[in-house]
């Protein structure tokens, strides 16, 4: 009875969210590798939500979502293959700027970072910007910091993404990426 006890401990342990211990601390710059792991609690000049803050900001539709989760590349097939997709989901009413979120940007995808910010806040620095993807995932830490260095004022970083959204039984939406110049 000891034992199965003991095993029990350890898979609770195991299945329980990244403690704060086990978080890093903020670094000066953008997270360049190793992007699905634990991070930091806090973003400097950004509020941290938690999913029930960020679920008010959905249902006021007080502050624009923007999700920054990469689209997985297409693979290499042989000719005549036929790919799909598998459907992207995101909070709904979100933008998708996908691969915005790596800590070195092209010039090219931060221009596309730029413009898509622009649209999400009706070209309003002080409106309010949600930032996220998945949980443990510092693409949208390095994208929120980003946004602030932009000069948008009023941004929000969600950590918990849509992990943290769905465990909460809240909808999730099939989502297109923002078309990039030329595509439509």
């Amino acid at each position: 009875m000891i034992r199965l006890a003991a095993m029990l401990a350890v898979l609770v342990v195991a299945a329980s969210p990244v403690r704060a211990q086990d978080q890093p601390a903020e670094p000066e710059g953008y997270r360049t590798e190793d992007y699905r792991a634990p991070v930091p609690a806090t973003l400097a000049g950004a509020r941290v939500l938690t999913t029930e803050e960020a679920a008010a900001i959905w249902r006021d539709k007080s502050g624009a979502f923007v999700d920054v989760l990469p689209r997985p590349p297409k693979p290499k097939l042989p000719a005549g293959t036929v790919w799909r997709e598998r459907p992207h989901r995101d909070i709904p009413g979100s933008i998708w700027l996908p691969d915005t979120g790596y800590g070195k940007l092209a010039a090219s995808t931060e221009d596309y970072l730029r413009r898509g910010l622009a649209r999400a806040s009706g070209d309003d620095r002080a409106k309010l910007l949600v930032i996220y993807c998945q949980e443990s995932c510092w693409m949208s830490w390095n994208a929120a910091k980003r946004v602030l260095s932009y000069g948008y004022r009023n941004v929000a970083w969600y950590p918990e993404g849509t992990d943290g959204w769905e465990r909460a039984k809240l909808p999730l939406a099939d989502a297109e990426p923002e078309p990039r110049e030329g595509e439509q």
